[in-house]
């Protein structure tokens, strides 16, 4: 009789902790867009040019990426990146706005690229179970407010 109550009070503590049912994983692309769509953003799930998952958003008119990486074979992906790049038609960014943003600014980083466009990007861990869609979608909103604010500090929307 003491292991149906053992196994009756297990099957209720999982039952009662649909949170692991929404836990955000990179080994789980599909996890990640639902998760975007639940915070009301675009989920367009692809691949990139190495053929690792890649999925396309956009906030305020201005379109970013979630990159997976540490992936085997092209899937079981343990962190993503967030990712927004900025064309100016004439004009160039000065290296020191950047590495000013980088001194002031924890979770992110910026650079210029090969097209000589500013990158501003996060990473964020989704190793080893992931993390629940709640937290994920603060990261989102982390994620907009670094965008507002580098679109400022380049002067993006001048």
């Amino acid at each position: 009789m003491k292991y149906s109550l053992i196994t009756a009070g297990a099957a209720l503590f999982l039952a009662a902790t649909p949170a692991n049912a929404q836990m955000v994983r990179g080994q789980n692309p599909d996890s990640v867009a639902a998760a975007l769509r639940a915070k009301g953003l675009l989920a367009d799930v692809g691949k990139d040019q190495s053929g690792d998952p890649m999925i396309k958003s956009q906030f305020g008119g201005v379109k970013w990426t979630i990159f997976f990486y540490n992936c085997t074979d092209h899937k079981e992906c343990a962190t993503v990146q967030f990712y927004a790049g900025y064309h100016f038609k004439d004009k160039t960014i000065p290296l020191e706005k950047l590495n000013e943003w980088n001194r002031n600014k924890r979770f992110s980083r910026a650079y210029i690229d090969k097209v000589n466009d500013p990158v501003i990007e996060m990473d964020v861990d989704l190793d080893d179970g992931g993390m629940s869609q709640a937290l994920f979608i603060d990261n989102i909103e982390f994620w907009q407010t670094l965008m507002d604010e580098f679109q400022d500090h380049i002067g993006f929307n001048d």
